[in-house]
């Protein structure tokens, strides 16, 4: 039996959720996002799910020490239907708000061992582990997915295999895994599967403003929304939902709070046995989104992504940041501003996939 989601921060809002992302959404950055304004939900990285597996430590951390007091959902990544069992039970015993199977990670070194988007391509097998993990999930059991592989052949299969073993979430990114994130969102998609379930739709892909949250709900009629990259971006993005969808003014960032953002990043990801060159390759990571609305002739970006040292660092965030602080950090991404890597491989656009009609 379908269980239901937990409260949002706004009792009859839309719940917005920050998304999986790998070496991303670890305790520390849950931690910086819940300074500046918690989304309703947290997922975890995922936990990869094999014959030797154990629950990762530092991914379980961000369960077990929870920073943010939001429910925290662990994602599993896998296809062997024991092993996922296995670990579907070992988390049982932690403070998760439900289990979530990955069956969207775009990344060849992903799906090329048939988990991940990968399963898209086996709905026969993805039949299988979505009964093992209802059946023995002690939780909630939710989704994550895209809307096909190649293509969107298996969406209406998909579908039925949601509603068969009575999912308590999906969470649908509007595109296949082919298309990685540079192709249009394809919310007809998502507004099909809104349509087509019993079970809560979180819609996630290309939303990068509380605007266009707000058109995203319009247009799709989702429950909720899931926010990753844009995120990183701006970690002001759910509290500015939640003011936008409550008719209050909506907070405007400036490139000192963006500075201020920066330096908590820098003190929560602090590690002394980290070398340095490998505590600012790891911040440049996030400073490749973030530049996105620093500067719109992109200069920020350039310096940043060639810089070696904490100091060098530093001196570039202070010359960009600080000499105007008052500036408004741009609420949506600059145009022609792009995050490397801009693509994993060529993207094959969707273009022999119909809209869905109305009627679908």
């Amino acid at each position: 039996m379908r269980k239901a989601l937990p409260n949002p921060i706004i009792e009859g809002q839309a719940p917005t959720a920050l998304a999986p992302m790998q070496d991303v959404t670890t305790w520390e950055f849950m931690k910086v996002v819940d300074h500046f304004g918690s989304p309703d939900y947290y997922f975890t990285e995922y936990f990869r799910v094999h014959r030797t597996s154990v629950l990762d430590k530092h991914i379980l951390y961000s369960i077990t020490h929870n920073p943010t007091g939001r429910p925290v959902f662990a994602q599993l990544l896998g296809e062997n239907l024991e092993y996922l069992k296995r670990a579907a039970g070992e988390l049982g015993s932690h403070p998760v708000a439900g289990i979530d199977l990955n069956l969207g990670c775009p990344a060849p070194k992903v799906y090329k061992k048939n988990v991940g988007g990968g399963l898209l391509r086996n709905l026969d097998h993805v039949d299988k582990i979505f009964g093992v993990l209802r059946e023995f999930s002690p939780h909630r059991f939710v989704v994550k997915a895209r809307i096909g592989f190649d293509d969107t052949a298996p969406f209406e299969g998909l579908l039925e295999l949601l509603r068969k073993h009575e999912v308590d979430l999906l969470s649908l990114h509007g595109r296949t895994v082919r298309e990685l994130y540079w192709a249009e969102v394809h919310y007809d998609y998502i507004k099909h599967a809104v349509s087509a379930l019993p079970c809560p739709v979180l819609a996630n892909g290309n939303i990068t403003s509380y605007r266009s949250a707000a058109q995203v709900l319009k247009e799709t009629g989702c429950h909720g929304l899931m926010i990753g990259r844009s995120a990183i971006r701006n970690p002001w993005i759910f509290r500015q939902i939640r003011q936008h969808l409550s008719g209050e003014a909506v907070f405007q960032p400036s490139l000192g709070d963006v500075h201020d953002y920066i330096q908590r990043l820098q003190e929560t990801f602090a590690n002394p046995g980290v070398p340095e060159r490998a505590w600012v390759n790891r911040l440049k990571k996030f400073f490749n989104f973030i530049g996105l609305s620093v500067d719109p002739k992109g200069a920020f970006l350039y310096e940043i992504r060639r810089v070696k040292s904490i100091k060098a660092m530093n001196d570039i965030l202070d010359r960009h940041l600080l000499r105007e602080p008052e500036r408004p950090f741009s609420i949506e991404p600059y145009p022609g501003l792009v995050a490397r890597p801009n693509r994993e491989s060529p993207v094959k656009p969707l273009a022999q996939a119909q809209p869905m009609s109305a009627g679908a």
